[in-house]
C-alpha cells in the first residue's frame, strides 16, 4: 500500500514520456493525411479533419520517392549485410586470439576510436576518393562508406558477445572434427544470434537514416536516398510539407517491421556482452 502513490507516479512519468516521444510522430501522420488548407490552422486540427491521401499519391506517383526508398532499403540492407559480415569475422578473431602486448584490446579500443571523429571531417577527402575511383552518384559508393562506418560497431558489439560464449564449445566441436570456421558457423553464431540481431537493427538504422554523405555524394534521382529526397522538397519557393510528412510515415515503416520481426532477439541481444570489456 504504501508503494501504491510510487508505483503510480511511475507510470506516470512513463506515460508523459511514452507521449513526449509519440507526438511528433502522430503530427506527422496528421499532416499526411490533411488538406494542405488544414496544415496550419488554428487552433491545430487534431483529431477533426478529414483524411486525403492526395499527398501520398503525389510522393509516390508523381515525384522520384519510389525511387529513392528503393535506393534506401538497397544500400541500406546491402552495407548491413557486409559489415556484419566482415565485423563478424573481426570480432571473432580479436576474442578469441590473443596478441602480445594486450595489442588485442588495444586493437579493439582503435576500431572503436574511428567512430568518435565528427563525420564532416572526412567528407571532402571521401567526396575526392569517390571521384577519382568514378563512383559518385552511384548506390556502390554509399554501401562501401556505411559499410565502413557501421564496422566499428558491429566489432565491438558482437567481440562483447563472443566473449561471453565459454571457449569449451567451439573447442568441443573441434575436437569432434569440426574446423574452427564450421565451429564459428554451427555453434558460436547461433548463440550470439540475439546479438546479431541487435546489432543488424543499430547498423539498418544508422544507414537508413544517413544523410550527410549522401547528400554529399549523390546529386541523381536514380542514387539518391529517401532522406535526402525528403529534404529536396524544402525549397526558396515552397515547402511541400504534406508530401514530406507522406514520405516520412512511409520512411519509418521498414524500421518499425523489421525491429517488430527481431524484438524476441533485441532485448537479450542488447543485454548479452555488452557490459563486458
Amino acid at each position: 500500500m504504501n508503494r501504491r502513490p510510487l508505483l503510480l507516479l511511475r507510470y506516470l512519468l512513463i506515460g508523459l514520456a511514452t507521449l513526449f516521444a509519440l507526438a511528433p510522430v502522430y503530427w506527422m501522420l496528421t499532416i499526411s493525411l490533411k488538406r494542405e488548407v488544414d496544415h496550419f490552422a488554428v487552433p491545430p486540427q487534431w483529431f477533426s479533419f478529414t483524411p486525403t491521401f492526395e499527398h501520398y499519391r503525389d510522393a509516390f506517383l508523381n515525384r522520384a520517392f519510389g525511387q529513392y526508398l528503393i535506393t534506401s532499403a538497397i544500400v541500406a540492407v546491402s552495407s548491413t549485410l557486409c559489415a556484419l559480415a566482415i565485423g563478424t569475422l573481426a570480432a571473432y578473431a580479436l576474442a578469441r586470439f590473443k596478441m602480445p602486448g594486450r595489442l588485442d584490446r588495444k586493437l579493439a579500443l582503435w576500431i572503436l576510436s574511428t567512430r568518435m571523429f565528427p563525420p564532416i571531417v572526412t567528407a571532402v577527402p571521401l567526396f575526392l576518393m569517390m571521384r577519382d575511383l568514378r563512383l559518385l552518384n552511384t548506390r556502390a559508393s554509399l554501401v562501401i562508406l556505411y559499410t565502413g562506418f557501421n564496422l566499428p560497431f558491429v566489432v565491438w558489439m558482437m567481440r562483447g558477445f563472443f566473449m561471453e560464449v565459454p571457449r569449451e564449445l567451439e573447442e568441443a566441436a573441434m575436437v569432434d572434427g569440426d574446423s574452427r570456421l564450421g565451429a564459428l558457423r554451427r555453434v558460436l553464431l547461433p548463440l550470439v544470434a540475439p546479438g546479431l540481431a541487435a546489432t543488424a537493427v543499430f547498423c539498418l538504422i544508422i544507414s537508413w537514416n544517413e544523410f550527410l554523405f549522401a547528400l554529399v555524394l549523390t546529386q541523381t534521382d536514380a542514387a539518391m536516398t529517401l532522406p535526402v529526397g525528403i529534404a529536396g522538397r524544402v525549397t526558396q519557393y515552397e515547402i511541400k510539407w504534406g508530401v514530406m510528412s507522406a514520405a516520412g510515415v512511409v520512411a519509418m515503416l521498414p524500421i518499425l517491421l523489421f525491429a517488430m520481426a527481431v524484438q524476441r532477439y533485441l532485448v537479450r541481444g542488447l543485454s548479452l556482452g555488452a557490459v563486458k570489456g
